[in-house]
Order: C-alpha cells, then structure tokens, then sequence
C-alpha cells in the first residue's frame, strides 16, 4: 500500500509549533488580526447600511487579512528558515515537503478564516446588513487564502533573504490592491484590471454579501442569483490559485540563495 503524501497528525503538529512561533510575534499578531479590521471604522463616516463604502471596507478587510498572516507571513517564514538550514534539517528526517509547506501556511490561514467571519458581526453592528450568501463569502475567502500562500513559496524562491522580502513582496501587493482602483482607470484598461485577484475578490463579496450586480450599486439579486453573479469571480480567483500553485511548485527553492 503507497504511503500517503500527506501525514494529518505530522501536520498538525507542525502547525501547531509554527503557530506558537508566531503568537510568539506581537508585531506580526497585531499585522494579521488588527490591522485588518481597522478598515471597518471607516463604516462610521458613511450612511449606515451604504453598499458601497461597506463592500470596500469589507473586501480590504479581507485583502488585508490573507496579505499579512498568510501572504507575507508565511514569505518571511519561509525564507528565514530555508536560510538557517531549519526546512534542510526536517526534509531529512520523516516530515515530507507538503507537510512542511501546508504546516507553514496553516496558522496564518485559520487567522484569516477567523478574521473575515469575524468582520461579519462587527460590519453588522456599524450598520451594515447580514451577508446576503455567507456560504460563497466564506468560499471565495478560503480560495483567496490558498492563493496567497502559493504566491508566498513562489515569491520566496527569488527572495534572497528575509529583508529582501518587503521589496520582492510588491508585486503581489500590487496584484491584489490593483483591482480596488480599476474604476479609476480608462474603459479599457478596465476589463484587464477585472481580472485580477483583488477585483474578482470585490466583485464577489459585493455579489455575495450586499447582492449587488457587477458595476451596480443598487441590491438587486437574491440568495438564488448570488451563486449565478458570484461564479465568475470565483472562478478568476480558482485561475489565479491554479496558477500561483504551478509556478510555486516549478520554482520553489529548500536551499538558500546565493
């Protein structure tokens, strides 16, 4: 019988001890829980129950939560212990790649998970309603969650050390904030800015949660016609994760960089 390529009591020992290394981190604590929230106070200075300061304030959340604990999180961990020979050391003993990988990813992605249901009762409690169809909310934020951890090994293979890591780590930045600013671009430009993880991630928690139309700002969908309207971003945000998980494991690097 083959043996699995994947041991759930290994991982979840190792996720365990790089969870304890990073609630051993106040500074990447407060990255990855606080600051994500904090653009839910700009709920505050709109109309209570306004679909559109809400969607932007609840998809940055979101961005922002699978940017810190999961993109750049797990990138600088990443790096930090390929270059101290620590990932070199366990690849010999019985722990296998993908159990060092998902292990790696895993706290920071139950934060996010946390973080974006948790932006569901305090978005209420500022005034905006309940999500409209919490099940492709929760989905599109696992998808995005997976995604950023893959564009994490990717990134990691050409960043030569952990202070190289807030410049190599832009592009992904970019990437993801990108599609928030597309309604300031030409027509043109638009339909390629569409496409990009943060605008398909808009798209559908404005779908999802508010039932708004593309490009609309008036609800007009219900519960039935949020799966319909929310299918094409995630199905962009599938692309994205698909493609993030083949370079990462075309390019990705267990020896330091010289």
């Amino acid at each position: 019988m083959s043996t699995p390529a994947l041991s759930v009591p290994r991982t979840a020992r190792l996720a365990r001890w790089n969870a304890v290394l990073m609630t051993r981190n106040r500074l990447a604590l407060v990255y990855g829980v606080v600051v994500p929230l904090l653009p839910l106070l700009l709920l505050l200075s709109g109309d209570r129950g306004d679909a559109g300061p809400g969607a932007a304030a609840i998809t940055t959340t979101v961005l922002m939560a699978a940017l810190f604990p999961v993109f750049y999180n797990v990138l600088s961990q990443f790096v930090t212990r390929r270059d101290e020979l620590v990932l070199k050391r366990m690849r010999t003993g019985e722990a296998r790649d993908l159990e060092l990988l998902v292990a790696l990813a895993l706290p920071g992605a139950v934060v996010t998970l946390v973080v974006s249901l948790l932006a569901v009762p305090l978005a209420m409690a500022l005034g905006q309603d309940a999500p409209l169809n919490l099940l492709v909310y929760v989905a599109g934020v696992l998808v995005a969650t997976v995604m950023f951890a893959a564009f994490a090994f990717w990134t990691a293979a050409w960043t030569r050390n952990a202070e190289a890591a807030q410049m190599t780590s832009l592009p992904v930045i970019f990437l993801a904030l990108a599609g928030q600013f597309s309604i300031a671009l030409p027509a043109s430009a638009q339909r390629w800015a569409d496409l990009t993880p943060g605008a398909a991630l808009t798209d559908l928690v404005r779908s999802a949660w508010f039932g708004l139309p593309e490009s609309g700002t008036t609800r007009t969908l219900d519960l039935a016609a949020t799966w319909g309207e929310a299918a094409g971003p995630l199905l962009v945000l599938v692309a994205w994760t698909v493609l993030a998980v083949g370079i990462a494991a075309r390019s990705l690097h267990w020896e330091p960089r010289v």
